[in-house]
């Protein structure tokens, strides 16, 4: 299985100014907010004949109002349509804020839509040529909720020998890490540690990029900022690194998480997403 590699980046943390100083100047969380942006869809006289695409539109539209928080991703395949009924649902859908690349045991990349929780998964043969095209319905795509740690530790241990010169608090972190591990369920609260408020040394981020390892998936996110979340091969170990415009990073953070929140579309925008591809269908009834 070809891994993806975690970018060692080493950022300072906030201290006080000098010796006396009271107040932390912590980094800033990305402010920016992406906003729905209505697609742009053919007129009515330009979809007649492509029955197909609309029907395929309409189950898209039906899948958003049946899905319920819990429920499993619910699948529309398109392997069925000609080029014309792909290019109308493309039209339809759109490009959202969050996007994966995942190299396991399959290839594949997966887009969301302009409407959250709707989700373009195309999986991909060697050459990179599709093999198979579906859209999915739910809160995270099925590939990253089921199969990024197939084969990922269940652990992570740190021997006293094992731990290089220059190494500082990434034991500690470790640890930390080993004993949220021990009592992570499904549902609870994600564990965030962050890293940029820490003093991290350049080995300490080698040492946590070793021992975490490289997991097949690396999510992209502009909804907050940019956000990269990239798994591990330990089991619902994330990094999550925010960047701002000029690709620096702003905020590290190590997350404990089923999928971290950031990735997930939430229960109220896959409700406003069936109201609004009703209101796109209108045009067409």
């Amino acid at each position: 299985m070809k891994k993806i590699s975690i970018p060692v980046v080493v950022e300072p943390g906030s201290q006080p100014a000098d010796e006396d100083g009271v107040v932390l100047d912590y980094m800033p969380m990305p402010k920016g907010v992406s906003t729905y942006a209505v697609p742009v869809v053919p007129e009515p006289e330009d979809v007649i004949g492509l029955d197909a695409g609309i029907d395929t539109v309409v189950q898209i539209a039906e899948r958003l109002s049946e899905w319920q928080v819990g429920d499993e991703p619910l699948l529309i395949e398109l392997d069925h349509l000609d080029a014309a009924n792909r290019s109308l649902v493309d039209q339809v859908l759109g490009d959202g804020e969050v996007s994966v690349i995942y190299e396991g045991l399959v290839k594949a990349r997966v887009q969301e839509s302009v409407l959250a929780g709707v989700w373009r998964m195309q999986y991909l043969d060697g050459a990179d040529r599709i093999e198979r095209d579906v859209v999915e319905v739910g809160d995270v795509p099925s590939l990253v909720q089921h199969a990024v740690f197939t084969d990922a530790a269940t652990a992570v241990e740190v021997e006293a020998g094992e731990i290089p010169d220059g190494v500082g608090n990434a034991a500690a972190i470790l640890t930390e890490i080993g004993d949220k591990l021990a009592d992570f369920e499904p549902g609870r609260p994600a564990h965030a540690i962050n890293l940029t408020l820490l003093p991290c040394t350049d080995e300490d981020i080698e040492f946590l990029t070793h021992k975490l390892g490289g997991g097949p998936a690396v999510i992209l996110s502009r909804g907050y900022g940019n956000c990269r979340i990239t798994s591990t091969a330990t089991s619902n170990v994330w990094w999550v690194q925010y960047f701002n415009s000029q690709d620096k990073l702003i905020l590290n953070s190590i997350e404990i998480a089923r999928v971290p929140e950031v990735a997930c579309a939430a229960k109220e925008d896959i409700e406003d997403s069936a109201d609004r591809i009703r209101e796109i269908l209108e045009v067409y009834q």
